[in-house]
């Protein structure tokens, strides 16, 4: 990110709320749920090895950059409950930000609490074999890992791939590494190869010690020697001809310097894009603000996916959504990334910044009891989710349950509950043999509790009675997989009710 991570303070609730909406899934009438196998690229879409086009609607989840060497969160929670949580939100992407001091043998993750049984399975191991687990849980429950080279070390970030402790063979070593050790995995589509290249990083200047377009290329060929199906993610620079914008967000030279890769159809150029929060930028002030903002993503980045050069990933985009500004910039950016009820996945891809609440200038989707989801913020992404991708098998199992070949069960767990209000999750598991295309949840509130607002499921409620229906993009379900969706209800303190499930 264009800045250091700190913790985060408590955050002010943003005015401006955008509603929850469901989401259609592009293909939906395919014989195969769109995302299985290695993906390749064909003109601005991501295709699947059927050849079925997807969409990255991902979250950042990071710490293994930091020098906790792991993803943050693990010292309040186990790493499966959360992934849980993204993919119940309908999150079907994790960038995984990284620095190179995890391939060091005296590298241990610290920070985890293994208290109660969580995160049982991860102790002992190292940086690593815990991203093993992550990588191996997340492809179970149906989301795919982008690995982003993030940071040489845990010191902070560096404008070039390279530093004098890190040299560029170390670089391709470590990038290399990650290819073959998730070779076989196509949870892993795909390595984005350094994080927000800056000045005195170029574009097509030629100058093999700054030309990131250049580095990019020996990075990326690096990666497909070693596994050439996996997807290069190459992000832009910060200046381009004297046109100067956010750390790693410039694509402008693209045009006249296409990344070219041995194996053809592998690249995706990624652009950053924040708000007032992290940074003021001239286009912020502009007296035609926020109608000039389409103008400024189409300057950058936007005409690599406009003209139809190759797909364009947001992988950073977040803010605190503390000023009108900044509330008023990611509504217009969510429309640029085109709603998916009406371009499928023929859209922009995209990763939030981000799942942890401990980013100091953008805050997270969880709030900062790792727990509460900021619904909110979370509201304003509804239109560009996407479908999640056939899990790897071997999900987790869930209650009640029906007969014959197509049923389906459901749990029910708060997951945070302050008295006058609380959260809670409801995961529906296929517990039948054949693909579910949609379900339904009713269960009945022993007290007074009212559903507030939801989110992944529309819902009725007549007195104490509920009924949860699937939205449109997790509706699919295959055998033994899961799909979640989450609620908001008042007052608190009331007991866990009996879930039916019915499966259609």
């Amino acid at each position: 990110m264009f800045r250091s991570l700190r913790r985060a303070l408590c955050t002010a609730a943003a005015a401006l709320l955008i509603p929850l909406a469901g989401v259609q899934t592009a293909h939906a009438d395919s014989a195969a749920a769109p995302g299985a196998g290695y993906w390749h690229t064909s003109g601005r879409q991501i295709l699947d090895a059927a050849g079925q086009p997807v969409r990255i609607a991902g979250i950042n989840w990071f710490g293994f950059e930091t020098s906790n060497n792991v993803v943050h969160g693990l010292w309040s929670r186990d790493y499966k409950s959360m992934i849980d949580q993204m993919k119940s939100l309908g999150y079907n992407t994790i960038r995984l930000p990284y620095s190179d001091d995890i391939f060091k043998s005296s590298t241990v993750p610290n920070s985890i609490d293994f208290s109660s049984g969580k995160n049982a399975d991860l102790q002992g191991l190292n940086s690593l074999q815990v991203m093993d687990k992550i990588v191996a849980y997340a492809g179970q429950d149906g989301l795919k890992v982008i690995l982003d080279r993030h940071r040489p070390d845990a010191g902070g970030q560096s404008a070039l791939w390279y530093t004098s402790s890190v040299p560029e063979s170390t670089w391709i070593a470590d990038l290399k590494s990650l290819a073959a050790r998730y070779k076989g995995q196509d949870t892993v589509i795909g390595i984005d190869l350094h994080n927000e290249p800056h000045d005195p990083a170029c574009w097509g200047c030629g100058d093999q010690a700054t030309d990131w377009r250049l580095a990019a290329q020996r990075g990326g060929n690096a990666v497909l020697s070693v596994n050439p199906d996996l997807l290069i993610f190459v992000e832009g620079v910060q200046t381009y001809n004297g046109v100067s914008g956010w750390w790693g967000g410039n694509l402008m030279g693209v045009a006249q310097y296409p990344v070219q890769l041995s194996v053809a159809a592998r690249v995706v150029y990624s652009a950053h894009d924040y708000a007032t929060s992290v940074a003021q930028q001239s286009w912020f002030s502009d007296p035609a603000f926020p109608a000039n903002m389409p103008g400024i993503w189409d300057k950058y980045w936007g005409y690599v996916f406009k003209q139809n050069i190759a797909p364009v990933w947001v992988g950073e985009f977040g803010t605190t959504l503390q000023s009108t500004v900044d509330q008023k910039w990611l509504a217009a950016l969510v429309s640029y990334l085109r709603p998916t009820s009406t371009y499928g996945a023929d859209s922009f891809h995209w990763t939030f910044w981000s799942w942890n609440p401990d980013s100091g200038d953008t805050g997270g989707i969880l709030k900062d009891d790792w727990a509460t989801v900021d619904t909110v913020k979370d509201g304003y992404l509804a239109s560009v989710k996407a479908s999640l991708f056939p899990g790897t098998g071997g999900g987790n199992g869930g209650g009640g349950g029906g007969s014959g070949s197509a049923s389906c069960g459901a749990t029910y767990t708060v997951s945070s509950d302050w008295g006058s209000g609380f959260n809670a999750e409801v995961k529906v598991t296929n517990t039948g043999t054949t693909a579910l295309s949609g379900w339904k949840v009713t269960w009945t509130f022993s007290g007074s509790q009212q559903v507030t607002s939801a989110w992944n499921a529309s819902y009725t409620q007549t007195g104490a009675a509920v009924t949860a229906v699937n939205a449109d993009h997790n509706g699919s379900v295959a055998a033994g997989a899961s799909a979640s969706f989450g609620f908001s209800g008042a007052p608190g303190g009331g007991g866990v009710p009996t879930l039916t499930c019915t499966a259609a």
